[in-house]
């Protein structure tokens, strides 16, 4: 168990340290010398801007992995010690996907006008997507206050 916990510690000490190295790169390391107007102005492009980027989609990528790595082995472990709230999990995990679909759905295709920008990702499924991801933090945030509500009557009608 000592040789996990090293592991883990100096692996997030490594990447720690790129990150950290990458971010002084990109704020500190001067411009390109490309610029793009937007609204009017100006502005420079940092020259480590691919750099950052493909640095943060690899951590990015490194924590959904070993997140979903951790989720499934806890799965299977509920499968295995206790099939009622397996079953249970598995009914909330296709409620949540059911309502992602359902927020694709009313999404929309078309075309957002958005100022300054003059690419072709805001339309189509790209629309389709954000207006899905908008729609899901609504739905989200409804069903958490409907829960904060009720987990708060709950207590009081429990405490009469």
């Amino acid at each position: 168990m000592k040789d996990y916990k090293k592991l883990a510690k100096w692996s997030l000490l490594a990447l720690m340290l790129i990150g950290i190295v990458i971010s002084v790169l990109f704020y500190v390391g001067g411009m390109s010398g490309e610029t793009h107007v937007v609204a009017g102005d100006e502005l420079g492009i940092p020259r480590f801007t691919n750099l950052f980027l493909n640095w943060n989609y690899i951590l990015l990528v490194l924590v959904c992995l070993i997140t979903l790595c951790f989720v499934c082995k806890n799965y299977i472990d509920l499968w295995i010690n206790n099939k009622k709230k397996a079953i249970t999990t598995t009914a909330v995990v296709l409620g949540f996907v059911l309502l992602v679909i359902v927020c694709w759905f009313l999404g929309s295709a078309e075309k957002i006008e958005i100022v300054g920008y003059e690419g072709h990702d805001n339309q189509g499924a790209w629309a389709q997507l954000s207006d899905m991801m908008i729609y899901l933090c609504g739905f989200l945030l409804c069903g958490t206050l409907l829960t904060m509500l009720g987990g708060w009557i709950y207590t009081k009608m429990l405490n009469k």
